[in-house]
């Protein structure tokens, strides 16, 4: 499977990782998240990406999502180390593909907030502006692009800074794809407050950029984000709905994977091409987003 094909159907995404290998048993409170896994225990995320597959997506998004540069380096990793685990998060994720039989792997680029590690992905408030954005990132960036991954997927980006200094690292690398998604406050605005629009405007018809769309963000506000987006391919993968505690350090709510596959299927009525799950999602998830989306596994195969 590619992602430049102007008929692509749709493709179905993987879900949270990071809940996934916490349901297997992992502590990943840390502020490298999953990506300390890289560090610890490297099969554990090689299983988690074959459960994806296993579940139905097309996709793996390998765990670099919190694994920049400063972070891993704040951890005595060296340059050259760091380099090596950023393009581990690749094979391990590559393995996964080539054990299931074909599909994409996407190198996760998350945003700078994620490393911050104090909520600023979801709000956008940093202490860098474009220019510091466009060097923090472009080591990182630079790795990932040689990797061997299919694509870069710059996910839950908060800041329209933060968005110009992508849009210029894509210049930079012209023989490389990317998806771009934006974590969103409402059924409007990503989380600085930009309106979704105005954002995508920076990637509207660039060919280097497969889709654009909305991650790590309410599903009750995806509709409304999707009828925003009008000069690209639409790429969705919000949250289960389940909602953060602080105070109580839990998730309330409920997440029924088949609330959420119902809910697939009004985002690809919408026009989502590309659809999966973030924070809270698991492979029963993206199990029954593709049996609702695509029929069940016995009818897909012709049994």
């Amino acid at each position: 499977m590619t992602f430049d094909s102007d008929d692509v159907g749709t493709v179905i995404l993987d879900g949270g990782l990071a809940t996934h290998l916490e349901a297997l048993g992992y502590d990943l409170s840390d502020e490298l998240w999953s990506a300390r896994l890289l560090i610890e225990d490297p099969e554990a995320i090689l299983r988690a990406h074959l459960d994806y597959f296993a579940a139905g997506a097309d996709v793996a998004t390998t765990v670099s999502y919190q694994a920049s540069f400063p972070g891993l380096m704040r951890r005595g990793r060296n340059e050259h180390e760091t380099r090596a685990l950023l393009q581990l998060s690749v094979e391990l994720a590559v393995e996964a593909r080539d054990a299931a039989g074909g599909g994409v792997v996407a190198a996760s680029i998350g945003p700078y907030g994620a490393f911050l590690a104090d909520g600023a992905e979801y709000t956008g408030d940093y202490d860098l502006d474009e220019d510091g954005l466009f060097e923090w990132h472009r080591r990182r960036w630079e790795v990932l692009a040689r990797s061997g991954a299919d694509l870069l997927a710059c996910e839950t980006i908060p800041s329209y800074a933060e968005a110009k200094a992508i849009a210029r690292l894509l210049e930079r690398t012209p023989d490389v794809n990317a998806w771009v998604a934006f974590s969103c406050r409402d059924g409007e605005c990503i989380s600085d407050g930009t309106p979704l629009e105005r954002c995508a405007e920076l990637f509207a018809g660039n060919p280097q950029v497969v889709a654009i769309g909305v991650n790590c963000t309410s599903p009750a506000y995806v509709e409304s984000l999707i009828g925003r987006l009008k000069d690209a391919p639409v790429i969705v993968y919000p949250n289960s709905g389940e909602t953060w505690d602080a105070e109580r350090r839990r998730w309330r709510g409920t997440a029924d994977p088949m609330d959420f596959a119902a809910a697939a299927a009004r985002w690809r009525a919408a026009g989502a091409t590309y659809i999966g799950g973030c924070c809270r999602t698991t492979p029963e998830h993206i199990r029954r987003v593709r049996d609702r989306l695509e029929g069940p596994a016995d009818e897909r195969s012709g049994a």
